[in-house]
């Protein structure tokens, strides 16, 4: 039975069990279940805490896990990324006092860095050559330097309303972005339960991405038609009983599905529709 882990809390653990319910997966019916078995599938679903799931796949106790990208190079476990999975989007920045630090890698020598991802933060600036002290803290970064445990900080910056409440501003390149991901151990043989679940999760995304687009239009307008919406591969053209005109059925973007369906009327096209795709392989 292929052994997964779910996170059990956070930003991640409702989106992670969404998308697997998606792909045809069981989940629990309980945030207080801690293990989900689908017999269908033959996979056993463990809810861990999302920072741990690293250390489970790279020990091999678990095939695979879905945690942030952030989490897995903190964590210099032995997994690897598998495939990104398009949600719980982050970005890691330096944090300081306007007068604190610039960014650069001069700028962050011998500097206190304060954070919740040490690993993270270590690489970084091995990367950039730079030695600083890198503290650990659990949560409550933001206030590191307010309360003189460090120089700069590096945390998550969504909408830098919390820095801007405490003095503090952005400073240098963002270190990571980061997203949810599927890990799994450096170096494991694939399995047959494997590649289907990847396949799945791919087909997730992808019907989540597009939609399909069916329309009228006539012969002579089909070249300019099908040019706004060349599908996946190749669109489906049939001949309709009404001489001189098909129908059209292809794979858009479903971000730009409205500008297409402007573009086609005024290329000609009518009766214009546009369905979900609740599932996909391709």
């Amino acid at each position: 039975m292929l052994r997964i882990a779910v996170p059990n809390k956070g930003t991640l653990s409702q989106p992670a069990a969404q998308m697997l319910r998606e792909a045809g997966y069981r989940q629990r019916t309980s945030d207080r279940d801690l293990i989900c078995v689908d017999g269908d599938n033959d996979v056993e679903f463990f809810y861990l805490r999302p920072r741990d799931i690293a250390t489970y796949v790279g020990s091999g106790d678990l095939a695979l896990g879905i945690t942030g990208r952030d989490l897995l190079l903190d964590a210099d476990s032995g997994a690897e990324e598998v495939m990104d999975l398009d949600f719980g989007g982050a970005t890691f920045r330096f944090a300081a006092r306007p007068d604190g630090s610039d960014g650069t890698p001069e700028g962050l020598a011998g500097r206190r860095i304060a954070t919740s991802y040490p690993g993270v933060v270590h690489r970084h600036l091995e990367k950039l050559g730079v030695s600083a002290e890198v503290i650990r803290l659990d949560g409550a970064v933001e206030n590191a330097i307010r309360l003189g445990v460090a120089d700069v900080i590096a945390d998550v910056v969504e909408t830098g309303a919390t820095l801007r409440q405490l003095g503090l501003v952005t400073v240098g390149d963002p270190i990571l972005r980061s997203s949810a991901i599927l890990i799994g151990r450096a170096g494991d043989p694939d399995q047959p339960q494997v590649t289907q679940l990847i396949r799945r999760l791919q087909g997730v995304l992808v019907a989540r991405r597009y939609v399909m687009i069916a329309y009228d239009v006539p012969t002579a307008q089909l070249d300019a038609a099908v040019a706004l919406t060349p599908g996946i591969e190749s669109p489906t053209i049939s001949p309709l009983r009404r001489e001189g005109w098909v129908a059209v059925n292809a794979m858009v973007l479903s971000a730009e599905v409205h500008r297409i369906m402007d573009e086609l009327y005024e290329a000609g096209a009518r009766a214009i529709l546009v369905t979900e795709i609740r599932a996909s392989r391709l």
